[in-house]
């Protein structure tokens, strides 16, 4: 049926002006007006459908939420209403994860989201077991969509869904926590605290209430050379590598500047080894 695609592409060009169209959501405050709008252009497959859709950009709806899906490490995610949408920045866990995973890993993502960072790690990667979890039932349909026979995706606070057998099994332990101070909510773009779930921001007084009990309870789940990885803030990365060393952790800080990203991998503290190390990916 492409030619019956490109058809409804070509009825639509002629009925709207791309460029009015991008100035419409420019007002809005979309900063990539112009990609904006070519998208959904492409997307909608009727005038009506499109000015629904660009009304609802209007009003702040995500784009990813409007159109059903996100862009994340090359794959095209789903993305379901009130499901947090996964950003460019988390790619840096992505790229750290095929370095550090043995050959036919065991890995869990917490609060897993859309199941965004799941789904790109077991792209890179063959024969592996996967899990994921979230505390949200949303979030745990949409990761359901996604992973649909590369995991298991249980509903549960952090650990307590997962199976006593992987105690002591985990190799990768992947985590893009709440980590948004509760004073800073506020202070979110729209798009993310009106529309994205409170629970997938909020991260207590100092933005690391989740993260400290995932760090907390790593090393239980962790294998001999497993090793956690979350993200985090450039300005939180201190307090994060105190609560990995506070819990018997060794901690590396990952920065990219390309991505605005910071990443805290640890495990189990080797004899020898430094603290704390820190590198920047370039």
């Amino acid at each position: 049926m492409p030619n019956a695609r490109r058809t409804t592409e070509l009825r639509l060009d002629d009925l709207l002006d791309r460029g009015a169209l991008a100035e419409r959501l420019r007002l809005a405050g979309c900063v990539f007006a112009e990609d904006e709008a070519e998208l959904l252009l492409t997307t909608a497959t009727t005038p009506d459908e499109l000015e629904q859709m660009v009304r609802q950009r209007v009003r702040g709806i995500p784009l990813e939420q409007i159109v059903g899906w996100a862009e994340f490490g090359g794959l095209r995610i789903a993305v379901e209403p009130g499901v947090f949408v996964p950003r460019r920045r988390t790619e840096l866990l992505l790229h750290q994860a095929p370095r550090l995973a043995p050959p036919q890993p065991v890995i869990v993502e917490l609060c897993c989201g859309s199941g965004a960072l799941a789904l790109a790690v077991a792209s890179t990667l063959p024969q592996v077991e996967l899990y994921a979890t979230d505390i949200d039932p949303a979030a745990v349909r949409c990761a359901g969509r996604n992973l649909a026979g590369l995991a298991g995706v249980l509903q549960g606070d952090l650990f307590e869904p997962l199976p006593t057998s992987l105690v002591g099994r985990i190799d990768l332990l992947l985590a893009n926590a709440p980590y948004v101070p509760t004073g800073s909510i506020p202070l979110m773009p729209p798009e993310a605290r009106l529309y994205e779930p409170l629970v997938a921001l909020d991260g207590g007084s100092d933005g690391l209430d989740v993260q400290r009990r995932i760090i907390a309870g790593a090393r239980r789940w962790l294998a001999p050379n497993g090793r956690l990885l979350v993200e985090t803030s450039r300005s939180q990365a201190s307090a994060s590598v105190a609560a990995f060393e506070h819990h018997g952790l060794e901690a590396q800080v990952v920065i990219s500047d390309e991505l605005d990203a910071t990443v805290v991998v640890g495990g189990p503290v080797a004899a020898g080894s430094p603290n704390t190390s820190w590198e920047v990916e370039h």
